[in-house]
């Protein structure tokens, strides 16, 4: 508003200063902490042997959840949580990974669905994010964007953390609001990403209060732990081993136990039969326990770790005084994860390009695993374990999937304390929950952009009262064409086997109420119900964008390829360029390329070149004791040629050319465009290349060669340019197998 009147002269004149916009009174400080693929029982507090002393401290001074449900995947719940409406009424159906053409399946959220911090920054709060954000079309998160669907695009007001579904703890991809930075240390000075997150934090927080301290702020929290790779301190590693030595079978009784002494479960909950494909824990070999337990000891390791970090955290808004205040969350986005397969990882990227990984080698890099150059996940037991008492995993529409801890602590006014909750709840209540908490209705516009309603149901009365209704509103689930719907506490769901017709699928139904595990299949005798419940999920499908239903996961990833970057078949990288990630760098996979730089060499001139991906997998070419080196890395196993004469100082033209032949491929060192060396293997980028990005002049995380990182380019660089052929070949099943593994 402009001043109240303005004449010729001051003395004619009245000025006016517009009224600053004031919270509501009583408004808290909001902190959500989001975990990644822990399982409803991986929290001491819910029933698990894993050191989480702070979690279960604020669940002692607070709320714990026993049917808080979420999505099955983490794009999905994300957009869940940070909208409160349903995932594919969003746009964000199935990841961020792709856009399947339909209104349900963009990738991205839409416009028409405010976040949290879009709403609660125009009632005064001051909104910040650390850490996974993943709920941007991975082909915008290059450095030219568009920045629309960026963290500070959708209400936040700084940033720190990645874009990506997962990264490396030790050497992530790093973004500082909008630009990609390199991270602040090693993994050699003591770098962890968790530390780094919470660092960041603390510093948003101490700057708010500095500045600020009279204004509410909303600090959205979430963590890469504990999804894959799963990486810790070595030593935290080795302390779990003996925990976990008894196995999967053992572990998930005795946490099914203490689940009935903390009152999570009714006393008659029994555990499911195991999931189909995990094998007893004994029929393994001694050699083949040691290593799944040894992976297992890397995730608890993990959370461990978390934990110890959040306490930091948790510590300072007591010294700053503001925990009485402040309203925390602590929750993790689906299930524990199925990704890691029957037998885990110690390196995925080996497998994801069709180099095995053998028992043998696996027992032989143990002691790598959680390390700088692994890239480790869990076998199928141990997540069954993560989801006790529930079915499934990650990725599917049974408890295992969606049923996850909610932890809830506001110390001035949650009276409860240490007490559980069984309402069901779902995470697409949780805006509607803060927007009670705060006292501020949803917009109806936001950036001029009128707005969809909310579709989640507020459980702000549960934090207050342990007979608070149950929730009224019935809630679908659909994620890769496997379907279920909760109504009134039944439960209907189906197991979609890909590639199989919808309609054959299997239904069951379930009285959750009685049967908190999934165990008592009522279909049989209930028919009328089952019915009843399908048809109210193919209306509220209709309804929510979910239709059609898809399961193609393969030709979903390699349609969005070829649309999104499919035509595009040269690349110029000039120096100065940051950060590539690899969802926008030139996409190599089964293909012949080539590549060459022009550079200006000095005497002792040394370096990387280019570099795409990490020790775990990716390609560099780089100039080391006067020769010209191509490496290419499959799950840690090098192939290099190496010039076959020496580079004198000049300027030149260095390059690689590969040709892809039905043997295998040809790498072809190139000197002025002139042969320099070659080699022939088998091995190559069938499915994927890595989840790290590519640089120029410099390899910025972990080195994809036997060099030291960075090993920047001391010469002069003048661009890299990558040329493509048109004869890419990639198996779409395998593409989804390796991209579904980092979600």
């Amino acid at each position: 508003m402009s001043a109240r009147r303005i004449g010729p002269t001051l003395d004619q004149s009245e000025p006016y200063w517009p009224e600053p916009v004031r919270p509501p009174k009583g408004a808290p400080n909001i902190l959500v902490v989001l975990f990644d693929d822990v399982g409803f029982s991986d929290f001491g507090c819910y029933g698990s042997p894993i050191r989480t002393p702070t979690i279960d401290a604020l669940a002692g001074q607070g709320l714990r959840y026993s049917g808080f449900h979420t999505t099955a995947m983490c794009s999905t719940t994300r957009a869940a949580l940070l909208t409160g409406r349903n995932h594919h009424s969003v746009g964000m159906g199935c990841l961020a990974n792709f856009d399947s053409g339909f209104p349900g399946y963009r990738g991205k959220i839409a416009r028409e669905a405010g976040t949290l911090p879009e709403m609660l920054r125009a009632h005064g709060y001051r909104n910040y994010m650390a850490g996974k954000w993943h709920v941007t079309p991975l082909s915008e998160t290059g450095p030219a964007g568009p920045f629309d669907g960026w963290p500070l695009g959708r209400g936040f007001d700084r940033f720190y953390g990645f874009m990506d579904a997962e990264t490396d703890q030790f050497a992530p991809e790093l973004v500082r609001d909008n630009t990609p930075i390199a991270p602040p240390g090693t993994y050699e000075d003591g770098y962890h990403l968790t530390e780094d997150l919470i660092d960041q934090s603390i510093r948003f927080i101490a700057d708010h209060v500095a500045d600020a301290p009279e204004t509410p702020w909303h600090l959205w929290l979430a963590l890469g732990a504990c999804h894959a790779p799963h990486q810790a301190p070595k030593a935290l590693i080795e302390s779990y081993d003996e925990v976990f030595a008894q196995g999967w079978d053992v572990e998930r009784e005795r946490r099914l136990a203490r689940q009935k002494e903390l009152g999570l479960v009714p006393p008659d909950t029994v555990l499911p039969p195991r999931n189909d494909g995990v094998r007893p824990w004994d029929s393994y070999s001694a050699d083949e326990r040691k290593v799944f337990t040894r992976l297992q000891s890397a995730f608890a390791a993990m959370l461990d770790h978390a934990d110890q970090h959040l306490a930091r955290l948790v510590a300072f808004l007591d010294e700053a005084g503001l925990r009485e205040d402040t309203l925390i969350l602590v929750l993790s986005d689906n299930g524990a994860s199925q990704e890691g397969g029957p037998l885990g990882f110690v390196n995925a990227m080996g497998p994801f390009n069709f180099r095995p990984e053998p028992m043998e080698e696996k027992l032989a890099r143990l002691d790598d695993i959680g390390g700088p150059n692994t890239h480790s996940n869990f076998p199928h037991g141990w997540a069954m374990a993560s989801n006790t008492p529930l079915r499934r995993y990650k990725q599917n529409t049974h408890g295992g999937g969606v049923r996850d801890p909610l932890v809830i602590s506001w110390p001035s006014r949650i009276a409860a304390r240490g007490e559980i909750r069984h309402q069901f709840a779902h995470a697409c209540d949780l805006v509607p929950t803060l927007l009670e908490v705060v006292g501020v209705t949803p917009p109806d516009v936001i950036a001029g952009v009128p707005q969809a309603p909310l579709e989640g149901e507020s459980f702000a009365a549960s934090l207050f009262a342990a007979n608070a209704r149950q929730r009224k509103k019935p809630q679908y689930f659909e994620m890769f064409g496997h379907r279920g719907l909760w109504a009134d506490g039944w439960k209907a769901v189906a197991f979609h086997p890909p590639g199989s017709k919808f309609e054959d699928d299997q239904w069951e139904l379930f009285h959750l109420d009685a049967d908190f595990s999934e165990v008592k299949d009522l279909a049989a005798f209930h028919p009328e119900k089952l019915e009843e419940l399908k048809t109210l999920w193919w209306r509220q499908a209709e309804v929510c964008k979910v239709l059609p239903l898809d399961d193609r996961f393969g030709p979903r990833f390699a349609e969005n390829a070829a649309r999104v970057q499919g035509h595009r078949r040269r690349f110029v990288f000039h120096r100065g360029m940051g950060h590539l990630p690899t969802d926008v760098a030139p996409d190599v996979r089964s293909r012949s390329y080539a590549i060459e730089a022009e550079v200006q060499l000095r005497e002792g001139s040394e370096g990387v070149l280019i570099s795409h991906g990490d020790a775990t997998s990716g390609y560099s070419l780089f100039v080391r004791d006067g020769r010209l080196h191509h490496a290419l890395n499959i799950g840690g196993q090098l192939h290099v040629v190496s010039s076959d004469r020496p580079l004198a100082p000049a300027d030149r033209r260095l390059g690689v050319t590969v040709r892809q032949r039905p043997d295998g491929r040809t790498f072809t060192l190139t000197i002025e465009g002139q042969p320099a060396g070659e080699l022939t293997t088998r091995a190559g980028f069938a499915t994927l290349i890595s989840w790290s990005g590519l640089d120029i002049g410099l390899d910025r995380g972990s080195p994809v060669a036997d060099y030291a990182a960075p090993f920047l380019f001391t010469g002069e660089l003048r661009k890299v340019t990558v040329t493509m052929e048109p004869d890419q070949a990639v198996e779409a099943e395998a593409v989804a197998a390796a991209e579904l593994a980092r979600q």
